[in-house]
């Protein structure tokens, strides 16, 4: 599809949101304010902020006392299932499926979003913004994501 399509199509769009088939271009912005310069008065100069003195450099032969990091915290174990299962919630195994789909040929790098909705048999939705890919493409990435879903529900279940 080629850039004109797409902008025609676009202004289209957007036309027909604001006011029916009305152009753009016939709306003109109302005039601006005329408001002179303000400047100061003759005689009188303008005010400078204070230049704050930086602080004093330390000898390099003098031993360097840095505080102590504090200590790490580990990260909290991961829920899982009885059966093995990691439990996620909706937002994670999203993430998970759209970084599965990424690596799909022509996956667009933006514009695509994966809802994951339902409980014991989880399933996800894609959707995709307009003009960020073609109908075709569209098409295979939907066909591709029961599969996908079908695989991850195998190692991840939803977090309620």
């Amino acid at each position: 599809m080629s850039d004109d399509v797409r902008d025609a199509g676009l202004v289209a769009m957007i036309s027909s949101i604001l006011g029916g088939n009305k152009r753009a271009d016939s709306v003109t912005p109302p005039p601006l304010a005329e408001v002179p310069p303000t400047a100061p008065p003759k005689g009188v100069e303008p005010i400078k902020p204070p230049v704050p003195e930086a602080p004093p450099l330390k000898s390099v032969d003098a031993p360097s006392t840095v505080p102590a990091a504090p200590p790490v915290e580990r990260p909290a174990k991961i829920a899982t299932t009885p059966d093995g299962k990691r439990l996620l919630p909706a937002e994670a195994i999203a993430d998970l499926v759209l970084g599965e789909l990424r690596k799909m040929e022509d996956f667009p790098a933006t514009g695509a979003s994966v809802t994951v909705y339902g409980y014991r048999h989880w399933n996800a939705m894609i959707t995709f913004a307009p003009f960020s890919t073609s109908f075709q493409n569209a098409t295979r990435f939907r066909q591709a994501l029961p599969d996908l879903v079908f695989k991850l529900r195998r190692f991840v279940e939803l977090e309620i």
